[in-house]
């Protein structure tokens, strides 16, 4: 299987453990990530207009030091999903998402007619950080009311294949009773939040079960305790 995400760094964060959930669990699973830090759906359409080589190409979980424009990578393989996503400080504002993701979305189905197109759906930021505050939210809860209903409209707005909920399977975390899944209250932490993160993409790409998922190596330690309530977010999130 080979998925390609037309992102950010919140695409980076699904994709650091994504190939490894993967192989843990007996599938190979080719990840390719096109990095821009804070990459909106405006910019990516601009690049897409401009054939801009302005992506850092990361394979895997991990940068390669090589620099692609949108069309060479979705050229370069048949890849079985393609997934697109709004930058986060826009992702409750559904106006910012068009007419960008509309021409994005015609542009990936032109060059990849037979790649799945998905949104990944972004997280809300950590209660009391000065980035939820900037953007007049008290609760973060709030936050992700919002950027959930703009992506399930964009989503029917494009005819999208489908809504990976990986800010879902965060809000999962935090009720389940993990206190800190944010590394700088806004992405993902590089344990167990980019863990769960990760199962979910694995679950709803594949169909597969994520409980009992082998893989016990991350960037910082995850406890066995967290690993159960992580595939456990992840399977509440997939199920919903």
């Amino acid at each position: 299987m080979k998925v390609l995400s037309i992102g950010n760094s919140f695409s980076q964060d699904a994709h650091r453990y994504l190939h490894k959930v993967a192989k843990a669990d007996g599938v190979d699973l080719k990840c390719v990530n096109l990095y821009i830090g804070g990459c909106s759906l405006s910019r990516h359409f601009i690049n897409m207009n401009n054939d801009a080589k302005a992506y850092s190409f990361e394979f895997n979980g991990e940068s390669t030091g090589i620099m692609v424009t949108m069309k060479e990578a979705i050229q370069s393989d048949n890849w079985d999903y393609i997934t697109l996503q709004q930058a986060s400080p826009y992702s409750p504002y559904y106006d910012s998402y068009q007419p960008y993701l509309q021409e994005l979305s015609k542009y990936v189905r032109y060059h990849a007619p037979k790649s799945k197109l998905l949104l990944h759906q972004t997280w809300a930021y950590e209660q009391g950080s000065e980035r939820l505050e900037s953007m007049q939210y008290e609760n973060q809860e709030d936050m992700f009311h919002d950027l959930e209903s703009a992506y399930a409209k964009a989503g029917k707005d494009i005819n999208v294949d489908g809504i990976i909920p990986a800010g879902q399977c965060l809000q999962n975390l935090l009720a389940n009773g993990i206190v800190k899944v944010h590394r700088d209250t806004f992405h993902a932490d590089f344990g167990v939040g980019r863990y769960t993160i990760a199962l979910t993409w694995y679950g709803y790409l594949t169909g597969n079960d994520v409980e009992g998922n082998s893989l016990t190596e991350f960037d910082q330690p995850v406890s066995e305790e967290e690993i159960k309530i992580a595939q456990k977010s992840a399977m509440q999130a997939l199920a919903k």
